[in-house]
Protein backbone atom coordinates (compact mmCIF):
# COMPACT_ATOMS: atom_id res chain seq x y z
CA UNK A 1 0.00 0.00 0.00
CA UNK A 2 1.48 3.52 -0.98
CA UNK A 3 1.93 5.51 2.10
CA UNK A 4 0.25 8.83 1.75
CA UNK A 5 2.62 11.84 0.99
CA UNK A 6 2.80 14.51 3.80
CA UNK A 7 5.34 17.20 1.25
CA UNK A 8 5.52 17.98 -2.13
CA UNK A 9 9.04 16.72 -2.82
CA UNK A 10 10.51 13.93 -4.96
CA UNK A 11 12.34 11.31 -2.47
CA UNK A 12 13.35 9.17 -5.69
CA UNK A 13 12.93 5.62 -5.25
CA UNK A 14 16.52 3.69 -5.53
CA UNK A 15 16.89 3.13 -9.33
CA UNK A 16 19.34 0.52 -11.36
CA UNK A 17 19.54 2.25 -14.29
CA UNK A 18 22.21 5.28 -13.10
CA UNK A 19 24.35 2.03 -12.36
CA UNK A 20 24.26 0.36 -15.41
CA UNK A 21 24.96 3.06 -17.64
CA UNK A 22 28.13 4.39 -15.81
CA UNK A 23 29.30 0.33 -16.94
CA UNK A 24 28.44 1.34 -19.81
CA UNK A 25 30.17 4.54 -20.60
CA UNK A 26 33.71 1.99 -20.44
CA UNK A 27 33.10 0.23 -23.26
CA UNK A 28 32.07 2.95 -25.26
CA UNK A 29 35.31 4.97 -24.23
CA UNK A 30 37.50 2.06 -25.12
CA UNK A 31 35.54 1.34 -28.24
CA UNK A 32 36.21 4.79 -29.54
CA UNK A 33 39.53 5.00 -28.38
CA UNK A 34 40.10 1.76 -31.00
CA UNK A 35 38.04 3.14 -33.48
CA UNK A 36 39.65 6.27 -34.03
CA UNK A 37 43.22 4.39 -33.67
CA UNK A 38 41.54 1.59 -36.29
CA UNK A 39 42.01 -1.41 -34.24
CA UNK A 40 40.55 -4.54 -34.46
CA UNK A 41 36.80 -4.87 -32.95
CA UNK A 42 37.29 -1.34 -32.44
CA UNK A 43 33.67 -0.90 -34.19
CA UNK A 44 32.40 -3.80 -32.71
CA UNK A 45 33.15 -2.39 -28.93
CA UNK A 46 31.89 0.87 -29.64
CA UNK A 47 28.45 -0.64 -31.43
CA UNK A 48 27.76 -2.82 -28.41
CA UNK A 49 28.32 0.39 -25.54
CA UNK A 50 26.63 2.16 -27.57
CA UNK A 51 23.27 0.12 -28.08
CA UNK A 52 23.72 -0.65 -24.13
CA UNK A 53 24.10 2.62 -23.27
CA UNK A 54 20.26 3.76 -25.46
CA UNK A 55 18.84 0.73 -23.70
CA UNK A 56 19.93 1.72 -20.11
CA UNK A 57 18.65 5.57 -21.00
CA UNK A 58 16.04 4.19 -22.40
CA UNK A 59 14.56 2.54 -19.75
CA UNK A 60 15.49 5.34 -17.02
CA UNK A 61 13.56 7.93 -19.26
CA UNK A 62 10.79 5.31 -19.07
CA UNK A 63 10.80 5.34 -15.40
CA UNK A 64 11.02 9.34 -15.13
CA UNK A 65 8.07 9.76 -17.67
CA UNK A 66 5.83 7.69 -15.55
CA UNK A 67 7.00 9.60 -12.48
CA UNK A 68 5.90 12.49 -13.93
CA UNK A 69 2.61 11.29 -15.97
CA UNK A 70 1.30 8.55 -14.28
CA UNK A 71 2.79 8.49 -10.45
CA UNK A 72 2.32 12.70 -9.98
CA UNK A 73 5.37 13.13 -8.73
CA UNK A 74 6.49 16.03 -10.74
CA UNK A 75 4.70 18.68 -7.77
CA UNK A 76 4.76 22.41 -9.05
CA UNK A 77 7.46 22.60 -6.65
CA UNK A 78 9.54 19.61 -8.14
CA UNK A 79 9.36 21.44 -11.65
CA UNK A 80 11.19 24.76 -10.13
CA UNK A 81 13.88 22.49 -8.97
CA UNK A 82 13.48 20.76 -12.70
CA UNK A 83 13.57 24.34 -14.65
CA UNK A 84 16.83 25.39 -12.57
CA UNK A 85 18.62 22.31 -12.93
CA UNK A 86 18.13 22.59 -16.77
CA UNK A 87 19.44 25.80 -16.94
CA UNK A 88 22.22 25.19 -15.54
CA UNK A 89 23.01 22.43 -17.61
CA UNK A 90 22.17 24.79 -20.59
CA UNK A 91 25.14 27.20 -18.87
CA UNK A 92 27.18 24.57 -18.53
CA UNK A 93 26.67 23.58 -22.80
CA UNK A 94 27.50 27.23 -22.86
CA UNK A 95 30.87 27.32 -21.17
CA UNK A 96 32.14 23.90 -22.88
CA UNK A 97 31.45 26.22 -26.42
CA UNK A 98 32.78 29.04 -24.98
CA UNK A 99 36.11 26.85 -24.31
CA UNK A 100 36.50 25.73 -27.84
CA UNK A 101 35.55 29.26 -29.21
CA UNK A 102 38.25 30.80 -26.85
CA UNK A 103 40.94 27.88 -28.28
CA UNK A 104 39.73 29.23 -31.83
CA UNK A 105 40.13 33.05 -30.93
CA UNK A 106 43.44 32.92 -29.48
CA UNK A 107 44.93 30.64 -32.71
CA UNK A 108 42.92 33.23 -35.20
CA UNK A 109 43.39 36.46 -33.38
CA UNK A 110 47.64 36.03 -33.35
CA UNK A 111 48.13 33.13 -35.59
CA UNK A 112 51.46 31.48 -34.40
CA UNK A 113 54.71 31.68 -36.65
CA UNK A 114 54.24 27.81 -36.82
CA UNK A 115 51.20 28.35 -38.69
CA UNK A 116 52.74 30.32 -40.96
CA UNK A 117 51.23 33.46 -39.15
CA UNK A 118 48.46 33.58 -41.14
CA UNK A 119 44.75 32.46 -40.67
CA UNK A 120 43.56 30.12 -42.18
CA UNK A 121 46.49 28.85 -42.25
CA UNK A 122 48.29 28.49 -46.09
CA UNK A 123 46.99 25.68 -47.74
CA UNK A 124 43.32 25.58 -46.20
CA UNK A 125 40.89 26.19 -48.99
CA UNK A 126 37.81 27.22 -46.37
CA UNK A 127 34.36 26.54 -47.51
CA UNK A 128 32.45 29.57 -48.98
CA UNK A 129 30.59 30.68 -46.05
CA UNK A 130 27.31 31.68 -48.48
CA UNK A 131 26.60 28.32 -49.65
CA UNK A 132 25.65 25.26 -47.49
CA UNK A 133 26.75 27.88 -44.21
CA UNK A 134 23.71 30.37 -45.42
CA UNK A 135 21.63 27.77 -46.08
CA UNK A 136 21.92 25.97 -43.09
CA UNK A 137 22.04 29.14 -40.62
CA UNK A 138 18.16 29.87 -42.68
CA UNK A 139 17.18 26.22 -42.24
CA UNK A 140 18.24 26.21 -38.33
CA UNK A 141 16.68 29.97 -37.55
CA UNK A 142 13.42 28.64 -39.28
CA UNK A 143 13.34 25.72 -37.44
CA UNK A 144 13.52 28.00 -33.73
CA UNK A 145 10.36 29.47 -35.55
CA UNK A 146 8.28 26.12 -36.01
CA UNK A 147 9.40 25.19 -32.60
CA UNK A 148 8.24 28.26 -31.11
CA UNK A 149 4.94 27.43 -33.20
CA UNK A 150 5.13 24.48 -32.16
CA UNK A 151 5.07 25.45 -28.06
CA UNK A 152 2.36 27.88 -28.53
CA UNK A 153 0.11 25.55 -30.30
CA UNK A 154 0.47 22.92 -27.15
CA UNK A 155 -0.50 25.93 -25.07
CA UNK A 156 -3.79 26.93 -26.62
CA UNK A 157 -4.37 22.93 -26.52
CA UNK A 158 -4.45 23.15 -30.80
CA UNK A 159 -3.43 19.97 -31.46
CA UNK A 160 -3.50 19.73 -35.17
CA UNK A 161 -1.00 22.73 -35.18
CA UNK A 162 1.07 21.26 -32.49
CA UNK A 163 1.47 18.05 -34.88
CA UNK A 164 2.21 20.56 -37.53
CA UNK A 165 5.03 22.38 -35.79
CA UNK A 166 6.89 19.02 -34.90
CA UNK A 167 6.33 17.46 -38.53
CA UNK A 168 8.43 21.15 -39.72
CA UNK A 169 10.53 21.25 -36.98
CA UNK A 170 12.05 17.68 -37.47
CA UNK A 171 11.94 17.62 -41.03
CA UNK A 172 14.18 20.98 -40.84
CA UNK A 173 16.38 19.40 -38.05
CA UNK A 174 16.95 16.32 -40.32
CA UNK A 175 17.69 18.76 -43.37
CA UNK A 176 20.40 20.33 -41.70
CA UNK A 177 22.21 17.55 -40.33
CA UNK A 178 22.14 16.06 -43.92
CA UNK A 179 23.36 19.14 -45.33
CA UNK A 180 26.12 18.87 -42.32
CA UNK A 181 27.25 15.53 -43.33
CA UNK A 182 27.01 16.51 -47.34
CA UNK A 183 29.77 19.57 -46.39
CA UNK A 184 32.02 17.21 -44.55
CA UNK A 185 31.86 15.08 -47.47
CA UNK A 186 32.89 18.16 -49.92
CA UNK A 187 35.47 19.61 -47.86
CA UNK A 188 38.74 19.81 -49.23
CA UNK A 189 40.47 19.63 -45.44
CA UNK A 190 39.85 17.23 -42.16
CA UNK A 191 40.31 16.79 -38.79
CA UNK A 192 43.95 16.26 -39.35
CA UNK A 193 45.15 19.26 -41.08
CA UNK A 194 46.69 20.94 -38.46
CA UNK A 195 44.73 23.40 -36.12
CA UNK A 196 41.95 24.79 -38.20
CA UNK A 197 41.27 22.01 -39.27
CA UNK A 198 41.19 20.23 -35.33
CA UNK A 199 39.52 23.56 -34.46
CA UNK A 200 36.98 23.92 -37.36
CA UNK A 201 35.38 19.72 -37.02
CA UNK A 202 35.38 20.35 -33.47
CA UNK A 203 33.23 23.21 -32.82
CA UNK A 204 31.16 22.20 -35.39
CA UNK A 205 30.93 18.70 -35.05
CA UNK A 206 29.82 19.52 -31.45
CA UNK A 207 27.36 21.31 -31.91
CA UNK A 208 26.18 19.30 -35.12
CA UNK A 209 26.35 16.22 -32.54
CA UNK A 210 23.96 18.59 -30.13
CA UNK A 211 21.99 18.92 -32.94
CA UNK A 212 20.99 15.06 -33.07
CA UNK A 213 20.62 15.31 -29.73
CA UNK A 214 17.87 17.86 -29.79
CA UNK A 215 16.18 15.95 -32.83
CA UNK A 216 15.99 13.04 -30.90
CA UNK A 217 14.77 14.96 -27.83
CA UNK A 218 12.09 16.76 -29.93
CA UNK A 219 10.98 13.31 -31.52
CA UNK A 220 10.27 11.82 -28.18
CA UNK A 221 8.14 14.90 -27.17
CA UNK A 222 6.31 14.59 -30.64
CA UNK A 223 5.63 10.86 -29.78
CA UNK A 224 4.76 11.94 -25.86
CA UNK A 225 2.15 14.03 -26.88
CA UNK A 226 0.50 11.64 -29.33
CA UNK A 227 0.08 9.13 -26.07
CA UNK A 228 -1.67 12.13 -24.06
CA UNK A 229 1.39 12.86 -21.59
CA UNK A 230 1.24 16.48 -22.35
CA UNK A 231 -1.60 19.37 -21.13
CA UNK A 232 -1.37 22.74 -21.78
CA UNK A 233 0.06 23.08 -18.28
CA UNK A 234 2.11 20.36 -17.76
CA UNK A 235 4.44 19.36 -20.39
CA UNK A 236 7.80 20.37 -19.26
CA UNK A 237 9.74 17.95 -20.99
CA UNK A 238 8.65 19.81 -24.54
CA UNK A 239 9.73 23.50 -22.20
CA UNK A 240 13.38 21.47 -21.90
CA UNK A 241 12.82 20.48 -25.62
CA UNK A 242 11.83 23.87 -26.56
CA UNK A 243 15.13 25.30 -24.47
CA UNK A 244 17.69 23.21 -25.67
CA UNK A 245 16.59 23.74 -29.40
CA UNK A 246 17.28 27.88 -28.96
CA UNK A 247 20.39 27.36 -27.31
CA UNK A 248 21.25 25.19 -30.28
CA UNK A 249 20.09 27.69 -32.59
CA UNK A 250 21.88 30.80 -30.74
CA UNK A 251 25.00 28.66 -30.92
CA UNK A 252 24.77 27.73 -34.63
CA UNK A 253 24.55 31.47 -35.14
CA UNK A 254 28.14 32.36 -33.11
CA UNK A 255 29.05 29.17 -35.21
CA UNK A 256 28.38 30.92 -38.11
CA UNK A 257 29.49 34.58 -38.24
CA UNK A 258 33.18 33.38 -36.63
CA UNK A 259 34.15 30.52 -38.07
CA UNK A 260 32.70 30.45 -41.53
CA UNK A 261 32.16 33.75 -41.98
CA UNK A 262 35.07 36.00 -40.18
CA UNK A 263 37.43 32.73 -39.44
CA UNK A 264 37.54 32.34 -43.35
CA UNK A 265 39.07 35.60 -44.43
Amino acid sequence: MRRLKRHPYHIVSPSPWPFFISINILPVTIGAVMYFHEFKFGSFFLSVGLINLLVCMTFWFRDIIREATYLGEHTLIVQKAHRLGFILFIFSEVMFFFSFFWAFFDLAVEPSIFIGAAWPPDGIATLNSFSIPLLNTIILVFSGVTITYTHYSLIAAKYKRTFIGYFLTLILAIAFTALQLYEYEVSTFTISDGVYGSTFYMITGLHGSHVIVGTIFILVCCIRTAAGHFTTQHHLGFEFATWYWHFVDIVWLFVYAFIYVWGSW
